[in-house]
């Protein structure tokens, strides 16, 4: 995924992106690039349109079933457990804050 992305990164210059540019881009963020990894997004992607491949790429995904609808119906059953959960982490949270806001003046009280 990664190889494909800096393909899409090096192809915004407006022409078709030689290796060089996608290992390029993949070291700028500290990425080791595999040269065999490029060669084949290269060679699967070479004289194709970017645009119409995403495009074809979004039909292709839409008949894939993601699960949302099993998911949004056992989410409202559990909404209110996971809302319960949230509210203690929180109270803690605000103890910590208060105790390291007396860290931050190192006991020497300047605002009081």
């Amino acid at each position: 995924m990664r190889y494909v992305a800096a393909y899409l990164l090096a192809s915004l210059s407006g022409k078709e992106p030689s290796s060089d540019e996608i290992e390029k881009v993949l070291s700028s963020v500290g990425i080791e690039s595999d040269s065999s990894k490029v060669s084949l997004v290269i060679k699967e992607l070479k004289g194709k349109n970017v645009d119409e491949v995403i495009e074809s790429g979004r039909s292709k995904l839409a008949s894939v079933p993601t699960g949302a609808a099993v998911a949004a119906s056992a989410g409202a059953g559990a909404a209110a457990p996971a809302a319960a959960e949230e509210k203690a982490p929180k109270k803690e949270e605000k103890k910590e804050e208060s105790d390291n806001e007396s860290d931050d003046d190192m006991g020497f009280g300047l605002f009081n």
